[in-house]
C-alpha cells in the first residue's frame, strides 16, 4: 500500500527537456462535424488550442511533476472547523460512507471537482493519530478487541461478542458513545417484534383490534371455506386452519402490525393444480380427501420453507425480480381461470363435468363444454349464484362510494350476511332436495381436528418433487403480494420500535406457513384487501390477528355444524367476486402500456394470458417466469460502457453518444467510462463493446460497417473506472486480458478516478498484475483531464519525438 500512496517518480517528475509548458494544449480537439479534416490537422506537430472557444490553461512548469502523484489526495490541515450548510449531521469521524477513492470527489464524471477537504474515516485516523490520542478508530478498535479478548468477562460475554455481526459491533460503540444501554434484548426485540408491541400494548387498542378482527372474520372466514372447497379441492376446514395458525405466528414475528395473513385465490388455485396433476398421473382419486389434505400440507410446507430460507439468506430483494407486466398478466390469467372454473358449479353442471372429465382441462375446453351444455343448466342453482354475486358486487360498490363520507360502512360484513341468509333459506326452503348442492358436513379428512403431520417425510418425496415448481411460484407470488401490502400499510404504525424489513417478513411468512403446513392448512400470505379492512375498522396492532385466530378457532369448534346447508353456488359466487377483482385492473394497465407504446410489456402480458387460457396454469407460469428471468439476465449482463467527449471550453466530459455534435473528441485518445461493477455477469461482451468503440466511436453502430475511426485515433485508451465499485475474479481476468491485449498492440493505457488503495478493487488489480501491465503507478491518476496531460507527457518522452 505504501507504494500506492508514494509512487516512484515518473519520467515527467524527473524533468524532461521536451516537457511542454502547457501540456493540456498539446492534443487537438475535434467534434463529429469536423472529423473529415482530422487528417490534415493530425499531420501537424504544432499544438493548437483545445477548441476555438477554449481559453489557454495556465499550467506552471511545476504542474507536470505533480502528475506523477497518482495516490489519493490528503486533506488540508487548514480546513475550516466551523459548520456550514455542507457539514454532515455527524462529524467526520462517524462518516460511514463508502469511499471509492480518497481526496476531493463529487461522484460525477461531468461536474467540476471542488477542492473540498476530505472527512473520511480513514483519512482522519491517519492525519490525526499523531496529535489526537482520542481518535475514533483506535477507541473503536480498543472496544471491539476488549469485547472479544478479555477472558475475565466470562465465556458468555465472549460467546455473545463473537455472535455479534459487524453492524451490531458498530452499534454497540455508537450506543456507548451516546450513553445508550446496549443489551441483547434490544437486538432480540428487533428480530421478535412481539417483544416490542406486547410491552407497549394498552387496553385503549383492544376495542379497535376486536372490532377489526370481528369484521375481517365475518368477511373472510366464509371466503376461506370457498377457497378450500372450490379452488384447492381440499376439505373446507383446511382453509379455516390457515386463519387459525398463520395469523397467530405472523403476529409474533411479523414487522407490519396491520397485516392480516390468510389464504389467497392464486395460491389456492395453484394447490388445486397440484392435486389435479397428481390425480391425472394415477396417484390418487378425486374423492380421496386424506390425500388431498396431505398434498395441501406438502405444498404449503414447501412454499414456507422456500420463503423462510430466503429470509435467512437475506433475499428480501426478490420482490423486485418479477416485472409488473408479468404479475399483471399472470394475476389476470388466474382471474380468468377462476371465473371459468366457477361457472361450472354456478350453472349446476358439476356432476356432468365430472362424468365428461372436463374438470382437469384448460379454460378453453371448459368454455366449450359450458356452451355445449347450456340446455342442462340447473335454474335454481344459477339463480342462487347470480343473486349472491349481484348482491355482493352492489354492496361492494356502495361501500366504495360511501366510505369516504361515512367510514362506518366498512364495518358492515356483507359477505357474512349473504352466507347466513343463504344458509337459512337453504334450510327453510329445502334447496338440497331441489337439486342445489350444499356444503354438507364440515370435518377434517383424518376425522380429528388439528392433526399434526410433518410434511417432509421420506414417504412424501414423490409428491415433494412434483410440487416443487408450483410451490416456488406460490412462495414468489405470496411474498410479492405481502410485500406490496406491507409497504402500503407501513405508515402510521402504532409502534415506532417496529421497523418494516423484507428479510424479517420472509422469515415470518415462512415460519407461519411451516407451522400451518404441519396441520395441512392452505398456503397463507399477507393480503392488501383484508389488511386494509383491518386497519380501516380500527385494527392497529398484531393483537387483531390473534383475535382473528381465536374467532376462527371458535367457529371451528362450535359453528361448523350450522354450515351444513351452506349452498355451494354461494361459495362459488364469493370466489367469482375475487376473480372479478383480479381482472378489473388489467384494462387500466393495458391502456397505460398502449399510451406509452410499451410493446414488449404488452407482448409479455398477452403471452402469459393466452398460454394460461389455452393450455394450462402451469404452462403459463413457466412461460412467464422464464421470460421474466430472461429479461433480468439480459439487463444485468449488458455492459454499459460509454465513450466520453469533452464539453468545449471546459474540462468536463459527457457521454458522446447522447450529443456527438456538441462535444469534442481528443486526437489520438479514446476515453471510455465503465459506470458499473465488473462481474462475471456483465463482462462477457465487454471486449466486443470496446472493439465497437474503437472501430466506430459508438456502441450503436452495426458491426457490418467498415472501420470509421483510424487506428491512430486509439493510440491512448483512458478508462474512467469511478463506477467500478466492486470487482470479482472473472471481471478481473477479463480486464487483465484487455489491458494485456492493448499493451501488446502498443496502445498506452491510463486509469482515471481510481479506487482507494485499501479497497478490494485496488487489491485485485494489484494482485492480477494490471497495474504493472498498464505501465505502473504513473498511469493511475485522479481524473480524465490529468490522464490527458499524462498522454502528452509520455508521448513527448518517447524516443524519436521532438
Amino acid at each position: 500500500m505504501s507504494s500506492r500512496q508514494n509512487p516512484p517518480p515518473s519520467r515527467a517528475s524527473q524533468g524532461h527537456e521536451h516537457a511542454p509548458t502547457n501540456p493540456s494544449g498539446l492534443r487537438q480537439s475535434y467534434n463529429a462535424s469536423s472529423y473529415a479534416s482530422l487528417g490534415e490537422a493530425a499531420s501537424r506537430r504544432d499544438s493548437p488550442p483545445l477548441s476555438p472557444t477554449s481559453p489557454p490553461l495556465n499550467v506552471h512548469d511545476d504542474a507536470v511533476p505533480s502528475l506523477a502523484l497518482a495516490g489519493p489526495s490528503t486533506p488540508r490541515r487548514g480546513a475550516p472547523a466551523h459548520a456550514t450548510e455542507s457539514t454532515a449531521l455527524l462529524s467526520g469521524e462517524l462518516d460511514f460512507r463508502e469511499h471509492v477513492h480518497d481526496g476531493p470527489c463529487n461522484h460525477g464524471t461531468f461536474s467540476p471537482r471542488p477542492a473540498s477537504p476530505t472527512a473520511s474515516l480513514h483519512a482522519d485516523s491517519h492525519a490525526q493519530s499523531d496529535s489526537e490520542s482520542d481518535s475514533f478508530i483506535p477507541s473503536m478498535d480498543g472496544m471491539l478487541s476488549g469485547l472479544s479478548s478479555n477472558s475475565h468477562k466470562g465465556w458468555k460475554k465472549q460467546w455473545a461478542s463473537r455472535m455479534k455481526s459487524k453492524k451490531m459491533s458498530t452499534s454497540s460503540v455508537l450506543a456507548e458513545r451516546h450513553g445508550i444501554k446496549d443489551s441483547g434484548l434490544m437486538y432480540l426485540s428487533y428480530y421478535l417484534p412481539v417483544l416490542v408491541w406486547a410491552r407497549e400494548y394498552s387496553w385503549s387498542y383492544f376495542k379497535g383490534d376486536f372490532v377489526a378482527a370481528l369484521t375481517v372474520a365475518g368477511m373472510y372466514v366464509p371466503m376461506a371455506l370457498s377457497l378450500a372447497d372450490s379452488l384447492a379441492h381440499v376439505p373446507p376446514i383446511n382453509g379455516l386452519y390457515s386463519f387459525v395458525l398463520n395469523p397467530l405466528v405472523y403476529a409474533l414475528l411479523g414487522s407490519c402490525p396491520a397485516m392480516i395473513v390468510g389464504p389467497e385465490a392464486a395460491g389456492s388455485l395453484l394447490v388445486g393444480t397440484v392435486i389435479k396433476s397428481t390425480v391425472d398421473r394415477g396417484n390418487g382419486d378425486d374423492d380421496d380427501a386424506v390425500l388431498h389434505a396431505q398434498l395441501c400440507g406438502i405444498v404449503a410446507g414447501m412454499a414456507g420453507a422456500m420463503v423462510f430460507v430466503a429470509g435467512v439468506a437475506r433475499l428480501g430483494f426478490m420482490d423486485s425480480v418479477l416485472s409488473r407486466p408479468f404479475l399483471r398478466g399472470f394475476i389476470s390469467a388466474i382471474g380468468v381461470v377462476i371465473a371459468v372454473d366457477q361457472l361450472i358449479p354456478e350453472l349446476g353442471l358439476s356432476r356432468l363435468a365430472e362424468d365428461n372429465g372436463v374438470g382437469h382441462g384448460s379454460s378453453v375446453e371448459k368454455l366449450r363444454f359450458i356452451f355445449g351444455n347450456l340446455d342442462h343448466v340447473h335454474a335454481l342453482t344459477f339463480g342462487v349464484a347470480c343473486t349472491s354475486f349481484v348482491v355482493i358486487m352492489v354492496c361492494r360498490e356502495i361501500k366504495r362510494r360511501l366510505q369516504p363520507r361515512y367510514p362506518g360502512v366498512a364495518y358492515v360484513p356483507d359477505r357474512f350476511i349473504v352466507v347466513v341468509l343463504s344458509v337459512v333459506m337453504a334450510y327453510w326452503f329445502e334447496w338440497e332436495k331441489a337439486g342445489v348442492a350444499v356444503l354438507g358436513k364440515v370435518e377434517a379428512a383424518s376425522g380429528h381436528l388439528f392433526t399434526f403431520q410433518w410434511p417432509f417425510k421420506l414417504s412424501n418425496m414423490t409428491h415433494i418433487r412434483d410440487a416443487t415448481s408450483t410451490s416456488f411460484l406460490i412462495a414468489l407470488l405470496g411474498f410479492f403480494e405481502s410485500s406490496v401490502a406491507a409497504k402500503s400499510l407501513n405508515g402510521n404504525t402504532a409502534f415506532a420500535g417496529i421497523q418494516l424489513s423484507p428479510n424479517r417478513e420472509l422469515v415470518a411468512l415462512g415460519a407461519a406457513n411451516l407451522v400451518g403446513a404441519c396441520f395441512m392448512s392452505l398456503p397463507a400470505f399477507g393480503g392488501y384487501g383484508r389488511s386494509k379492512v383491518n386497519r380501516s375498522t380500527g385494527g392497529k396492532t398484531p393483537m387483531s390477528s390473534i383475535i382473528l385466530s381465536i374467532l376462527t378457532l371458535i367457529c371451528i369448534l362450535f359453528l361448523l355444524p350450522y354450515l351444513y346447508y351452506l349452498p355451494k353456488p354461494v361459495l362459488s359466487s364469493l370466489i367469482s367476486v375475487v376473480a372479478w377483482s383480479l381482472i378489473e385492473e388489467c384494462p387500466h394497465d393495458i391502456s397505460f402500456f398502449l399510451r406509452i407504446r410499451a410493446w414488449q410489456e404488452l407482448g409479455l402480458m398477452m403471452v402469459i394470458l393466452l398460454s394460461t387460457i389455452f393450455f394450462s396454469l402451469s404452462f403459463g407460469m413457466a412461460i412467464g417466469v422464464g421470460l421474466s428471468f430472461l429479461q433480468v439476465i439480459r439487463h444485468s449482463t449488458r455492459p454499459r460502457i460509454q465513450i466520453l467527449g469533452r464539453i468545449p471550453g471546459t474540462n468536463r466530459f459527457e457521454n458522446a453518444e447522447s450529443n456527438p455534435d456538441r462535444l469534442e473528441f481528443i486526437e489520438g485518445c479514446l476515453i471510455v467510462k465503465i459506470p458499473e461493477p465488473l462481474t462475471f455477469a456483465n463482462t462477457g461482451e465487454l471486449k466486443t463493446r470496446l472493439r465497437r468503440l474503437e472501430l466506430y466511436g459508438t456502441s450503436l453502430a452495426h458491426p457490418a460497417l467498415p472501420r470509421l475511426r483510424r487506428e491512430d485515433s486509439n493510440h491512448n485508451i483512458i478508462f474512467d473506472i469511478h463506477g467500478v465499485t466492486s470487482l470479482d475474479g472473472s471481471g478481473t481476468q477479463v480486464l487483465e486480458e484487455i489491458v494485456r491485449d492493448y499493451r501488446e498492440r502498443g496502445v498506452r493505457i491510463f486509469f482515471s478516478r481510481i479506487p482507494a488503495p485499501d479497497s478490494d478493487v485496488w487489491r485485485l488489480m494489484e494482485r492480477s498484475g494490471i497495474i504493472e501491465l498498464a505501465g505502473g503507478m504513473d498511469h493511475f491518476v485522479d481524473d480524465v483531464h490529468e490522464a490527458l496531460k499524462m498522454t502528452e507527457v509520455q508521448e513527448i518522452g518517447e524516443p524519436g519525438r521532438a
